[in-house]
């Protein structure tokens, strides 16, 4: 008997051995007719970049070279990709997607298990080696050439994690009990998280004992940027107490924008600075907001159901669900919504890309376009869930695909395209608008036909019938039989 890693193991060699004979069975017999024998093996040029792919079995097997990429994959089981160029060499494969995924990018790799259980390595850019072990959020592990950079965490037992979890170090014993984390030169002693707490930095010093009180001081200092300039670092003061209900705060300090934020929740709300004044009633409700940097006003009355705001930096008219337009400065941002999901629009303009997106019940179709504003050409894509997406790129090119599951749901999604959309896509249709190629292919090229400028190229049920013509001539193949002679092009 095998014990159960020696078993698993055994399962899955018989099962890629199964699958290996049965494409190789598959390929085998169709060769032996023809190599236009879609969807039982087909081997063509691909349509919108230089290369060939070959499919076995309907979607079930693909072989793919491109541009110094190679690709294959047993859909939705397993693929691999590969570009070995020095200056990428990537390496990705992907197991049930998003079950098991590995990646490599030169000398740092990562796998990962449902995003929880994860393997990353590799040599960093200041040369150092290091591998990680995760089992979110229980075990956290690092070993590293350099041991000041190792470190071992049992959630929420005991560990020390660095450039985790959004901190740059993290202690913790029998957490919530204690904790420790730094970010930058901030520290914060956690004692029963998060009830108390310590903090104190560059010049800051603060306690809190949540929700009853807190306080908690910056005094103006001076930093030094990642280019070498100084700048002045703004001091605040920050008290509350029953928190959310009141609180009192100082910020800017230092600078000429210095203000305080005052309430009593949920009674009001104000914010007082030489750049913007806000007062709110009935916190979040009713609010009067006087923007003089951004130069604007807007009432919210109440949020966020009626929102109106007017000035050089901001124009809203919102009557929610129903109704909501919003301007931001010179036209660079606008959204649009009718009927709250049932119809979005957005706008982003920000030279050279104009990009716009509309969508009807987030998902169910969506339609992208990008203009670059120097060159005029544009970028669109077209999908409505789950019959189809198109895309056309750049250079006019364009791809058409019939059943899209996911795609719709997780745009330009790579794994996705390489390991679920050959499972679905019953009919692809491409345009390369630089070569003048094109092809379209039915049911995994049951039926498949390919043009150029010089040449005509069709196949239809696993190749019985093929027709092509090129600068040869023309030449016809019923049941895998030549008919007649061809005939020439060249002839005088």
């Amino acid at each position: 008997m095998f014990d159960n890693g020696k078993d698993l193991a055994m399962r899955s060699l018989i099962v890629t051995a199964f699958l290996g004979a049965l494409l190789a069975a598959g390929t085998s017999a169709a060769l032996a007719f023809s190599a236009d024998a879609g969807p039982l093996v087909d081997t063509f040029p691909l349509t919108l970049v230089p290369g060939q792919r070959t499919e076995v079995l309907g979607p079930l097997y693909f072989s793919q070279d491109s541009q110094n990429d190679h690709t294959w994959g047993l859909p939705p089981f397993f693929s691999y990709r590969r570009n070995p160029d020095p200056d990428l060499d990537v390496e990705e494969y992907d197991v049930l997607y998003p079950v098991l995924t590995h990646s490599r990018y030169g000398r740092q790799y990562r796998w990962q298990l449902f995003q929880l259980f994860s393997f990353a390595g590799g040599l960093t850019q200041t040369e150092t080696n290091r591998s990680r072990f995760t089992i979110f959020p229980i075990y956290f592990q690092q070993r590293s050439s350099d041991p000041a950079e190792n470190y071992t965490a049992l959630f929420p037992i005991y560990g020390r994690v660095l450039n985790r979890l959004y901190r740059d170090e993290v202690f913790f014993v029998v957490f919530p009990l204690y904790s420790k984390t730094r970010k930058r030169d901030v520290v914060t002693e956690n004692y029963v998280y998060p009830f108390f707490h310590l903090r104190e930095g560059n010049g800051l010093r603060g306690w809190q004992f949540f929700p009853l009180v807190g306080h908690e001081t910056k005094e103006i200092t001076q930093v030094t940027n990642r280019y070498g300039d100084v700048l002045t670092s703004p001091g605040h003061e920050n008290f509350f107490a029953l928190w959310p209900i009141y609180y009192h705060n100082h910020f800017g300090l230092g600078t000429t924008n210095a203000g305080v934020n005052h309430a009593v929740l949920p009674a009001y709300a104000v914010m007082r600075s030489p750049l913007r004044d806000q007062t709110t009633y009935l916190w979040p409700f009713f609010s009067v907001i006087d923007d003089r940097e951004r130069k604007y006003k807007e009432w919210e009355m109440p949020w966020p159901f009626i929102v109106i705001a007017r000035g050089e930096g901001k124009n809203t008219t919102r009557f929610w669900p129903f109704y909501a337009h919003a301007e931001g400065k010179d036209g660079v941002l606008e959204t649009l919504s009718i009927l709250g999901p049932v119809y979005r629009y957005n706008r982003l303009t920000s030279s050279p890309l104009d990009r716009e997106r509309s969508r009807i019940l987030y998902f169910l179709y969506t339609d992208v376009k990008e203009r670059n504003m120097q060159t005029q050409a544009q970028r669109t894509r077209r999908e409505l869930w789950p019959f189809f997406i198109k895309r056309k790129d750049w250079d006019g090119s364009t791809r058409l695909q019939l059943l899209a599951l996911l795609e719709p749901l997780l745009p330009v999604n790579r794994s996705i395209e390489r390991n679920w959309s050959p499972v679905w896509s019953i009919w692809r249709d491409e345009k390369n608008a630089t070569t003048g190629a094109s092809s379209q292919s039915l049911l995994w090229n049951l039926y498949r036909n390919e043009h150029t400028p010089e040449s005509k190229k069709c196949s239809l049920l696993f190749g019985l019938f093929q027709y092509q013509k090129d600068s040869g001539g023309k030449r016809v193949r019923l049941f895998y039989v030549p008919l007649g002679k061809g005939t020439s092009s060249n002839k005088q």
